[in-house]
This record gives C-alpha cells, structure tokens and sequence, in this order.
C-alpha cells in the first residue's frame, strides 16, 4: 500500500495538483491537510485528521464506480469522517466554488474538543 501512495503521488491528475498547491503547507485558513493516506483498503485523495474531512477529486472513471465509491464513502463515515466529492472539471474550472465548500464543511465540523466544549455551553 506505501508503494501505491507514492505512485499516486507522483503520477496526480492537474486537478489534484491544483488542489494540493492550495491545501498544502497550511496555506488553506492554516487548516493542515495531507495527501494520499491510506484508510483500510482505501487511499483517500486529501484529508484534514484534525477536522475528520476527506476530500476526493473524480475523474470521468468514477461515473462508472458508483456502487464501489458509496461502499468505499460509507467505510469512511463509519470511521468518523466527512467526504466531500468533487469532480476534477470543477476543481479545475470553478476552485473558487470548491474551496468555499471545503471551508463550509471544515467551519461546521470542528475539532472533536471543540464540539464537545459547543455542547456543554447547550445545555446550561
């Protein structure tokens, strides 16, 4: 699987490339993100550990993958993470769109700590 991962890493689609350069380094809102983890069986495109969010770039080949991709999104939900899914063309063409959505969905799922601190000040 280490192997996979790092032949992922050097043969990325120009849209994972984009995405990267924006995601890495804490450039994104300081929020750190790694690349091509390894989730059971499963290699996720970008994730933030700390917000529990994966982000997955699709090709044209997942219209045909449906079934495995829902199976493969459920497995990661029921390790408590989010998946947000977007397709490369809009990556590539709508970046503005995309990372608005990544930073909604960072902004409505804190840190586990943080949650728990929103809930208690709920219930007094």
């Amino acid at each position: 699987m280490k192997e996979r991962t790092k032949n992922l890493r050097k043969a990325q689609t120009r849209a994972e490339i984009k995405l990267w350069h924006l995601l890495r380094g804490r450039r994104f809102f300081h929020y750190k993100f790694r690349r091509q983890r390894v989730f059971g069986f499963y290699i996720v495109d970008f994730v933030c550990l700390k917000h529990r969010l994966i982000v997955e770039l699709d090709g044209s080949q997942h219209l045909e993958n449906q079934v495995y991709d829902n199976i493969r999104t459920r497995f990661l939900e029921s390790l408590g993470f989010r998946v947000l899914r977007f397709w490369n063309n809009q990556v590539l063409n709508e970046i503005e769109i995309v990372l608005n959505a990544i930073h909604l969905a960072l902004l409505n799922n804190p840190h586990p700590a943080l949650r728990a601190t929103f809930s208690r000040s709920g219930r007094r």
